[in-house]
């Protein structure tokens, strides 16, 4: 399941705070702020999503993510290799390597990236 980019917002600060009241919420949003309602309506929709829960303090909820950063980049990568390039890695690859701007420097980096991942690969057989 998916964020809207309202949501996703709201996560990626809830992500770096690792936890937060609305006043923290609202501290992070540049000006103009959002009304302390929208951010209530977005976390009930991201709760009920499975994306966020909360503790109670009395009058005040104490938000905390149940979804991982890495878990829900992981899901949108694996969607986007899915959708875009027919499910597969290798033409994602080859559409980086070939479409960006990476310097030689950069191509080395993710060369030894892949070598170290399939010599890992390598010694777990």
């Amino acid at each position: 399941m998916y964020l809207t980019n309202a949501e996703e917002q709201i996560m990626r600060m809830l992500w770096k705070l690792e936890k937060a009241f609305m006043r923290d919420f609202l501290n992070e949003f540049p000006d103009p702020k959002p009304a302390p309602t929208t951010v209530v309506t977005l976390l009930k929709r991201m709760m009920d999503k499975g994306f966020v829960s909360y503790r109670q303090y009395g009058n005040s909820r104490e938000y905390y993510p149940l979804v991982k950063k890495s878990d829900y980049f992981s899901d949108h990568f694996n969607g986007l290799i899915r959708d875009f390039f027919n499910n597969s890695p290798v033409q994602f690859a080859s559409f980086f390597t070939n479409e960006t701007d990476l310097s030689k420097e950069q191509l080395q980096e993710l060369s030894d990236m892949v070598n170290r991942k399939i010599e890992s690969k390598r010694k777990t057989k």
